[in-house]
């Protein structure tokens, strides 16, 4: 178990528009589900293309990005390097990830929308190395930091670049680079970070100690090659790179969840809370959707791909970022604004700043729609798409109400 000190955390006003944007865009990507259609629901269809971004920037981007911008001094116990230029990354983020959401549809917008994300993203990659190199030896969780800040550099240069060819201002084939755009986003930042992430948050709310961190460097050592096989792919239109890429990747995420299994197991804290049904959730999604996506690559059934993808963005990464802010937006809050009353005047406990109806509500809601969403991708049920982004999107609401209630809690 890391060791954590709030001596370096920057203020909660500079975090907080990470969480209230990410929520909003949370929210907004749950409308887009209504808007699917089994006709034409495909990887490179309008619609989901802007949906992927919607979510993926929007949401588990931003939420990430505020997570590090707290986490990330408090572990390696120094300063930001300029913690300021955290007050324009949430804003040119933003506007660029709604300049894109619409730039499918209208591709003019796209290359703009490409280049303030391009910017948002290369302040966040400049200003963490140079954080970085203020620290003299770098643990595991910061090597996963460094790691996948690498990767998700040049996801980003892949992305503008077919930003520009899907606009038709460069003449590329966006085809090749997909993949690679892909893995180098979801797969080499998203993910990394996630075990990076995951090794210093899951044991300090779960009071775990004495478990072995091997697991995880062989994991994050296979997730990494498969990425970079994956990349080389693009040059090469090697079928067995992008074949061992797809498998190293599978057995890379399988020894990462068993590893959190002995985390979990190892835990003092035997609560079954909201965090907790958060993260069990979210880890069984994992292994469904890893259990589809091999599935895929032996049937060719397409829809046993988007099923596998949709669980692994609303199953996996979903309920991990939510149930984390169940922990990390109280703890911020009462840090900041009640650990100087201790001792002069009662003071809530955090398990008070959490809202049990709404939050409870989220969660019961967004599975229950997460799975019926799940079942009408992979049978090709319109009404069940419908049915189930109803109750996505009163978790949404329920979620966002959470957020809210925590962050203005007095």
């Amino acid at each position: 178990m890391f060791s954590v000190s709030q001596d370096f955390a920057p203020p909660f006003k500079l975090i907080s528009p990470f969480f209230i944007l990410g929520s909003l865009f949370y929210l907004l990507s749950v409308v887009f589900v209504f808007f699917f259609s089994t006709e034409n629901l495909s990887m490179l269809d309008v619609k989901m293309l802007s949906f992927v971004h919607l979510f993926l920037l929007g949401f588990v981007m931003m939420t990430i990005f505020g997570a590090m911008a707290q986490l990330v001094p408090v572990v390696l116990e120094v300063g930001h390097f300029g913690v300021e230029l955290f007050y324009a990354i949430w804003p040119l983020l933003a506007i660029g990830t709604t300049l894109m959401a619409f730039g499918f549809s209208y591709p003019t917008l796209l290359p703009f929308g490409g280049v303030v994300v391009l910017t948002a993203m290369m302040i966040f990659v400049m200003e963490i190395f140079l954080t970085i190199k203020k620290v003299e030896k770098l643990n595991l969780v910061m090597s996963s930091v460094l790691i996948s800040n690498i990767f998700l550099f040049f996801g980003i240069i892949f992305g503008l670049v077919m930003a520009l060819g899907y606009a038709g201002m460069i003449d590329i084939d966006i085809n090749s680079l997909l993949k690679s755009h892909v893995f180098l986003v979801i797969v080499g930042y998203i993910i990394v970070t996630i075990m990076g992430l995951s090794v210093v948050l899951i044991p300090m709310f779960g009071l775990s100690h004495s478990f072995s961190m091997k697991p995880l460097e062989i994991s994050m050592t296979m997730i990494s090659l498969a990425v970079l096989m994956m990349v080389a792919t693009s040059f090469t239109k090697s079928i067995f790179l992008e074949y061992a890429s797809y498998i190293l990747t599978a057995i890379g995420l399988f020894i990462y969840f068993f590893f959190i299994k002995v985390i979990y197991d190892t835990r003092a804290r035997k609560e079954i809370d909201i965090y907790a049904q958060s993260l069990i959730f979210s880890y069984l999604s994992l292994i469904v959707s890893l259990v589809l996506g091999l599935a895929y690559l032996v049937v060719d059934y397409k829809p046993l791909l988007l099923t596998s993808a949709w669980i692994m963005f609303f199953g996996f990464f979903t309920f991990l970022i939510t149930g984390h802010m169940y922990k990390i937006i109280p703890f911020l809050v009462w840090f900041e604004r009640f650990s100087p009353l201790v001792g002069k005047e009662k003071v809530p406990m955090l398990a008070d700043m959490l809202p049990p109806k709404s939050s409870s509500a989220q969660f019961i809601f967004s599975a229950v729609g997460v799975v019926i969403v799940a079942f009408a991708i992979l049978f090709q049920n319109e009404i069940l798409i419908q049915a189930g982004a109803s109750f996505l999107l009163i978790g949404a609401l329920a979620f966002v109400r959470s957020v809210f209630f925590m962050i203005n809690y007095k």
